[in-house]
Formats: structure tokens, sequence, C-alpha cells
């Protein structure tokens, strides 16, 4: 199918479905947000951005002062891309409309992933794409340090749009960190993020996601993972702030031999917040393995914590965790595990928790000095530790700092 049939149909299908509304949580009237705002001017050196811009960004792992440690640095406010660059040999970062121009090849992972027709959020982006970023790491590159992408909402009341594409080619190594956030506003928005992984034979992939949302905005990513032979996909999101609605369902699909997925989720959620959110792994090749853990916490909120692995392939296993802990009366935590086989020998566990903190646990605490506060937060902390392996050092010094900055706030 040529390049422009191929977007032809994208678009025809995106406007059957433009009111197609989701198939899990709560749905969003696209109409009561705006889809333009003021543009933002490009700069060659992100530094230069205002200092409270730069403090947001700082919040969610993005540093723009100082970028010895970052291989790469992309960063949009609202519909603008404001800066893109790379510093090491190995890795591309541009916008994803550049990159559509620059590689006719990548018309062939364009809703490969995420299909356009999945709801409106997907037919919206298509339709009305504010852009996104697009990175790389080329065949056989390990790429050293993280690369950095930040996607910010300046503008009260709108829809920020985008799609990503991430490649990670043969044999490649490389590590993402990517913060969401929001200018403190009061104000309602809207972030639709439609984000596709390709994880090609014996490449490895981080990539950690660090939400911080402002109390009236609605989130509602959609994002999917194709890993081949002997590629390894590990996916860690964090997402601790007020936010009022966030739906997510992210699906990886093994589809190599010895594929790997590790999800890893840490959710907060806050009185007036609803989180809706999980990941799916299809186990389609043989040796494929999977594990998803995730830790929950309501200090008011909801949190509908989702998780679902199918194994349709011989010598699949595939592991799923999700513990939640109840701090309030008025918090509500609803843990869905779901496991599938479709043939035999396939190996698939799941394990599930919710409840609150054991009396016992605080009091043994006190016994040894620490007040009620302390031993309530002390135990928190050690709940919200999850063991993610194979996150390189500078980038669970990122994650480490992210949840400390949240902690405060939560005690």
């Amino acid at each position: 199918m040529s390049e422009v049939s191929a977007s032809r149909k994208n678009r025809e299908l995106a406007q059957k479905a433009l009111e197609k509304k989701p198939a899990l949580g709560e749905d969003i009237d696209l109409s009561a947000y705006s889809s333009t705002a003021e543009e933002h001017r490009y700069q060659s050196d992100p530094a230069r951005l205002p200092s409270k811009e730069k403090d947001n960004m700082l919040k969610v792992g993005v540093s723009l002062d100082d970028r010895s440690q970052r291989a790469g640095t992309f960063v949009q406010i609202d519909r603008s891309v404001v800066h893109t660059s790379a510093s090491q040999d190995g890795v591309e970062v541009m916008s994803v409309t550049k990159a559509l121009e620059t590689y006719s090849w990548l018309e062939d992972y364009w809703w490969r992933a995420v299909s356009v027709d999945t709801d409106k959020f997907t037919a919206r982006a298509e339709l009305d794409l504010d852009n996104g970023y697009f990175i790389r790491s080329l065949p056989g590159a390990k790429v050293v340090y993280p690369v950095q992408a930040c996607l910010y909402i300046a503008h009260k009341n709108l829809a920020q749009k985008v799609h990503n594409i991430i490649i990670a080619e043969e044999d490649s190594e490389l590590h993402i960190i990517t913060g969401c956030a929001t200018r403190p506003m009061h104000a309602s928005g809207l972030h639709i993020g439609i984000s596709e992984f390709y994880i090609k034979r014996g490449a490895k992939l981080t990539f950690t996601m660090i939400h911080n949302w402002a109390p009236e905005v609605a989130v509602r990513p959609r994002s999917g993972a194709i890993i081949e032979e002997n590629g390894v996909f590990l996916s860690n999101y964090v997402s601790m702030k007020p936010v009022r609605s966030l739906q997510m369902y992210p699906v990886a699909r093994c589809a190599g031999e010895k594929a790997i997925v590790r999800f890893n989720s840490v959710l907060v959620a806050p009185p007036g917040s609803n989180l809706d959110t999980g990941s799916r792994v299809l186990l389609d090749a043989k040796g494929a393995r999977a594990e998803i853990v995730a830790r929950t916490i309501t200090t008011g909120g909801a949190i509908t914590a989702r998780g679902h692995i199918a194994g349709s392939a011989p010598d699949v296993k595939g592991h799923l965790e999700c513990r939640g802990l109840i701090l309030s009366d008025k918090g509500v935590i609803h843990a869905i595990p779901e496991l599938k086989g479709n043939l035999a020998g396939v190996d698939l566990s799941h394990e599930a928790a919710v409840g609150k903190i054991a009396e016992e646990e605080v009091e043994y605490l006190m016994a040894r000095g620490l007040t009620r506060n302390e031993a309530t937060a002390m135990i928190v902390r050690g709940f919200l530790r999850v063991d993610i392996e194979g996150l390189p050092p500078e980038l669970a010094a990122e994650l480490e700092h992210a949840i400390e900055l949240s902690e405060k706030d939560l005690f």
C-alpha cells in the first residue's frame, strides 16, 4: 500500500472511530477542551526556558540546566516542540513529524502497535496531531545515559494530542525517562498520548515514565509494544500526584522467541483522583517471559488496577502481582488480575492483596522510638520500593528522587 493510500485509510478509520467510547474507564467529552494554544519559541539551549517551567520538569526527572548525563533531550510545551537534541552517537531524537519527513519507512511503523480506531482518543490523535517524539537507538548501539523527554501542558483547558514512536534496533540498548507535567493550575486539561514501542531482535529498552499532572487534568495514554526474538522491554510508571482522571492499559506483544516484558508501576490516588490503570502482555512466542508488578496506595481517591497475561505458545511463563494499601476510609482499590492460557505447558501465576497497614507493624516500630506518623511513613516507603531489575544507576536515582518528592506531599 502506498504512503498516500495508507494515510488516507488511517484517516478514514479515525473518522469512523471518532465517537467510539473507550472500552475501559471513564469517558471524556472531547468538545470540552480547546485544540489551540499560543506557539512557544524553539530553544537551541533548553536551559533558557523559564525557571518556573524547568523546576516543574525537574520534578519528573527532566534536567535542562545540566544535561551532562543525558544522551538526548526532547521538550514539547502544549503543541510546540521547543527543543530536540542528541549528544551520543547511535541515538536519534527528533519530533515525530520531522521523522516522518526524514524517513519514508517510518510509515510502516505508524499505527502498527496501536490501532488507529481503538477509540475516539486514538482517532483524535490521528486527525488533529500536535506532534510528539521519535527516539531511536541504532543497531548495536549501547546508549549509556538515558534520553529524556518532557510533554508539558502550560495552556489552560488544552487538549494536547501527541504520537510517539520509539525504536530500539537490533542488539542495541536504550534507556528513556519521560516526564509528563503541567504548569501548576486549577484549570482543566486533557493529554492524549499515543506511544508505539518496537524492540528488535536482541535489543533492550528501559522506559520510565513519571507523571505530575494537575488536579483537574484528564490523561488518556494509548500504548503498544512489539518485542522480537531475545528482546527485552522494561516499562516503569510512577504517578503519585493528584490527577482528575487517568486511564491507561498498555499492551505488549512478545512476537519473538524468548522475548521478555516487565511492567512496574507505583500509583498513589489522593482525594479526587480516579486512576484506572493496568498492563496486558501477550506471550505469543516460545519461551517468552512476562512480569507485571503494581504497588497502589489510596489516600482518598479511587484506583482500578488491571493486569492481564495471556499465554499462547510453548514454554511461556508469566507472573502478575498487585498489592494495594488503603490509607483512608474514603479510598477505593479494585484489583483485577487476569490470566489466560491457550495450550498445555504455559506457566502463569498471580497474587493480589488489598488492605490496610497492619497495626502490629506500626506498634513494633513505635516500640523502638518512632511516632505513629513516622512508623506509618516508614512502612509506606518500604511498600513503594519496587525492585526494578535492569534499571541503570542514573535512572534509578531519578526514580528514587521522584518518589521522595512525592512522599513529602503524602506525609
